[in-house]
């Protein structure tokens, strides 16, 4: 608990764990319970085990399912449709454990008042946050490892070989996490109650799953599905993934007949940003029966 002395009455100030005071110690306090947090974060996820059968086997079962079924040869590309589902699926799995497992889990607390409770505590809001990125993290890159892993032994997913492509693939996976993380707090403000949340958050990532190239291939999509797709993170996910795991005479079947990593890297750096934008604007720590 925090307490105050002489010193601080004036200035209000509330001394935290190791005396550390507002100030140039609130953001070293606040990373260090974010890490906590996060900590914290992890075990509530691992001992849910629905919720961890759910988030790790819902994109494996897909992918095992579309890449067996559709398993033919692409013509004139030199790669095959499941390998193009594994790297689509890769992109997938990236937004499950962020955009719904955030949007899904947040909606729920507050309808439980756990965000009232921990807002009434000394802890800082940020480490809650920073809190929910750890465990978004951890979570991404295990979903990520096991779907490489099953993508490369049952669907000749090719890993990269070089520096660069891993470079690219790292910068695409820590973008699109966070847009797509943010973008899972902000949604978390729709649903009107904690029941409601998993309807709320995984139809529209299901419907952007079939037009953004990660259930259907993308030059079998009609242009102005895959235009609305592009509005969201998780069609340029695909696209940018598609890349660094498929050889270049793939690139043909994209709708601009390239990877356009340029694009990629700006659409979604553009949603980390509006993502941060909309959860500032949205974001509350009470439900809508409480005010």
């Amino acid at each position: 608990m925090s307490t105050r002395t002489g010193t601080d009455k004036g200035a209000g100030a509330r001394t935290g764990p190791g005396g550390s005071t507002g100030g140039a110690g609130a953001l070293p306090r606040a990373w260090s319970l974010g890490l906590s947090r996060g900590a914290l974060e992890i075990r509530q996820f691992a001992r849910q085990r629905d919720a961890v059968i759910f988030t790790f086997a819902f994109p494996i079962v897909f992918l095992a399912l579309f890449a067996s079924i559709f398993s033919e040869g692409m013509e004139g590309t030199g790669v095959t449709a499941s390998q193009m589902y594994a790297a689509g699926m890769v992109a997938a799995g990236i937004m499950s454990t962020s955009f719904q497992s955030l949007g899904i889990s947040i909606a729920v607390e507050r309808d439980e008042k756990v965000l009232r409770r921990l807002r009434g505590t000394p802890m800082p809001p940020a480490a809650y946050f920073l809190g929910k990125v750890w465990m978004v993290l951890a979570t991404g890159l295990a979903e990520t490892a096991i779907l490489l892993l099953v993508g490369s032994a049952l669907f000749d997913l090719d890993l990269p070989t070089s520096a660069s492509k891993w470079l690219t693939f790292a910068w695409i996976f820590v973008l699109g996490l966070a847009g797509c993380a943010l973008l899972g707090i902000a949604i978390s403000s729709l649903p009107k109650s904690g029941k409601s949340a998993s309807s709320v958050v995984v139809l529209p990532f299901l419907i952007l799953q079939f037009i953004s190239g990660v259930f259907i291939p993308v030059h079998q999509i009609p242009d102005w599905l895959l235009n609305i797709g592009a509005l969201f993170p998780l069609k340029w996910m695909c696209q940018g993934l598609r890349g660094v795991f498929l050889p270049e005479s793939a690139a043909v079947l994209e709708q601009a007949g390239g990877w356009e990593y340029g694009r990629v890297a700006l659409v979604l750096g553009a949603w980390v940003l509006g993502g941060l934008v909309l959860c500032l604007l949205t974001f509350k720590w009470k439900s809508r029966r409480d005010g």
